[in-house]
């Protein structure tokens, strides 16, 4: 069954979450005092060019690294995931913890 095309306000509303958590993660690192090859190297990567596509937002976190990445920042690991699902997950993360998503934070705002 072919998938539906996107919605293009949902592309951008999309990328502007990602656009988000990366900056949230650039911020992150720098509070840990880490450049971006320092924490490709923690976080086992072979190339630090990974982690700037992730803080630009044009990439996302595979879940099963996310751990590592906390590790690597300092950061409790559930904490950290929490944080990264509002982002990338908004309607799971309302689900699951109730209140606004992201995603309805960012209509709101752009619509104020």
């Amino acid at each position: 069954m072919p998938r539906p095309a996107t919605d293009p306000a949902k592309a951008a509303q999309i990328k502007l979450l990602r656009q988000q958590a990366g900056r949230w993660l650039k911020s992150a690192r720098e509070e840990a005092g880490l450049t971006q090859a320092e924490l490709a190297e923690k976080v086992g990567l072979r190339y630090y060019t990974f982690v700037s596509q992730v803080e630009s937002g044009l990439g996302r976190l595979p879940i099963e690294t996310q751990g590592a990445w906390a590790e690597a920042l300092g950061l409790v690991p559930g904490d950290f995931a929490k944080t990264l699902l509002r982002f990338y997950e908004p309607e799971l993360y309302r689900l699951l913890f109730g209140g606004e998503s992201a995603s309805r934070a960012l209509k709101g705002r752009a619509a104020g």
